[in-house]
């Protein structure tokens, strides 16, 4: 997926109190299957885009956000609808505010936002069958193998100081 400039895709909760727009394509999309998402999700997956949060704009309300534990021991924060509590994207301690996880279900068109890998199938539910077209790992995988150029390029970009005026 190109980040094209023109790119661009919206969402927001259930009740629409809260609405977003991202203004290229993701650096990445997980499908996470460990349990934590699952527990979180109450589901048997867990859909996130990566995107830098710079490329996230908010077009209507103001979610709030919720820290709560995870499997990691850093946490993360939650930024949910204040009046419908669905769950719009999360922070992670190891990125801090830089990278949003945003919930692809909370897109208004999430079909144009398919998985670039699945991770932590060890804990998949046995009856969830994955495309071999897609990456699968068992845990977790290094960026640098799965990853494009340009997703790595921009990854690296929020790592680096920002340039003196």
């Amino acid at each position: 997926m190109s980040s094209s400039p023109t790119l661009s895709f919206d969402g927001g909760c259930t009740c629409r109190g809260v609405r977003y727009r991202l203004t290229s394509a993701p650096l990445f999309v997980h499908c996470c299957h460990c349990r934590w998402c699952q527990r979180e999700s109450g589901a048997s997956f867990a859909l996130n885009a990566l995107i830098e949060a710079s490329r996230v704009q908010l077009l209507h309300g103001e979610p709030d956000v919720v820290d709560t534990p995870s499997n990691s021991g850093t946490g993360q924060r939650i930024s949910r609808c204040p009046v419908c509590r669905v769950a719009l994207w999360s922070n992670y301690g190891g990125s801090g505010d830089r990278v949003r996880f945003i919930r692809v279900g909370t897109l208004d068109e999430p079909d144009r936002m398919p998985p670039d890998v699945h991770i932590f199938t060890a804990s998949k539910q046995p009856w969830v069958l994955l495309s071999p077209d897609t990456p699968a790992v068992t845990e977790y995988y290094k960026a640098s193998e799965l990853w494009p150029a340009e997703s790595l390029a921009r990854r690296a970009a929020l790592a680096s100081p920002p340039a003196q005026a």
